[in-house]
């Protein structure tokens, strides 16, 4: 039988979201991401251990932020001899208040790909879906560097992303859920806010309709999530990058897969373009958006700042 991995494939194009670069070929995903937390994860691991230091010790000399980009990209350069597609390598959670800063980071990430060898088609930059990180990532587009637009919970940052031509977002739906499960308390009923009725898997169906309704060519990744269930409920999604954990239940099970995304009949004009004043407002009258992308953006400088000080103890060793 056909596992639910390899029919998940005939409608979506499968992500692997993991650091450890390891675990990918036994899933055989096009691409992958990872993110400030993954690359952690993955570097505390003592098989990733002489990475960091073989790293570390090759730019001695560099600024420590400088240091971090060449331990990204190491990960990512690894990740690429392994997916056929592209990788998604992360600007420091810390200046995704600071529109300068991101893209000055994020030329440096690509140029250190481009040093190695690395087709720019083959990188994506991800940076927070916050009003300075989106302008970034619209000035990163013109340049030809592709981005990813993560940290994604509202309909208005989506419609930013639209407007500003970025390559891909990738909207949360496990920390959606979290939000309205841990709002609801006890009202919570699980079997009927599961499958298609999960609020996170709403929030993505709804802007990947809006997109194709409106011929917004930017891809739509589901990202973030808690069970198969999720996954199964947005099969027909662009693309979902899906933990190793999460990709060996759909190897394990034969479950039948069908699509539930369907691409609209219509396709309407283009839309008028929201402001900064727009999106800003509309982000504070989403509770669940505000509190998840301030959330996410601190819990990613968090360990963020845990490399850091991996990285200066490499240093002083």
């Amino acid at each position: 039988m056909t596992s639910q991995l390899d029919q998940l494939r005939a409608h979506t194009t499968v992500v692997a979201d993991t650091g450890d670069f390891r675990q990918l070929a036994q899933f055989a995903p096009q691409d992958a991401t990872t993110n400030p937390s993954l690359i952690l994860k993955a570097v505390q691991k003592p098989e990733y251990a002489p990475l960091l230091a073989e790293t570390v010790a090759a730019h001695k000399g560099a600024a420590r932020d400088e240091i971090v980009d060449h331990v990204l990209v190491r990960f990512g350069l690894e990740i690429l001899k392994v997916v056929p597609g592209r990788v998604s390598t992360e600007v420091d959670a810390r200046l995704s208040f600071d529109t300068a800063a991101t893209l000055s980071r994020a030329r440096r990430i690509m140029a250190l790909y481009e040093a190695a060898g690395v087709l720019r088609a083959r990188v994506l930059i991800k940076v927070a879906a916050t009003w300075e990180g989106i302008q970034a990532a619209r000035e990163l587009e013109a340049e030809g560097i592709h981005c990813n637009l993560t940290l994604l919970f509202a309909f208005a940052q989506a419609r930013a992303c639209a407007d500003a031509s970025v390559q891909l977002i990738s909207p949360f739906v496990g920390r959606i859920y979290d939000w309205h499960k841990k709002s609801a308390g006890a009202q919570w009923d699980e079997a009927a806010r599961a499958g298609v009725n999960d609020p996170g898997v709403q929030s993505v169906a709804r802007i990947w309709q809006h997109y194709k309704q409106h011929g917004v060519r930017t891809e739509v990744m589901g990202a973030s999530f808690r069970n198969v269930g999720q996954i199964l409920a947005l099969a027909g999604c662009d693309l979902l990058t899906i933990s190793p954990d999460l990709l060996a239940q759909l190897q394990a099970s034969d479950a039948p897969v069908a699509p539930q995304l369907l691409a609209p009949a219509q396709v309407l004009p283009p839309e008028a373009a929201l402001t900064e004043a727009e999106f800003r407002y509309q982000l504070n009258e989403d509770a669940m958006a505000t509190e998840k992308l301030a959330e996410g953006i601190r819990l990613f400088a968090v360990d963020a700042g845990k490399l850091d000080a991996l990285i200066d103890a490499a240093l002083a060793a």
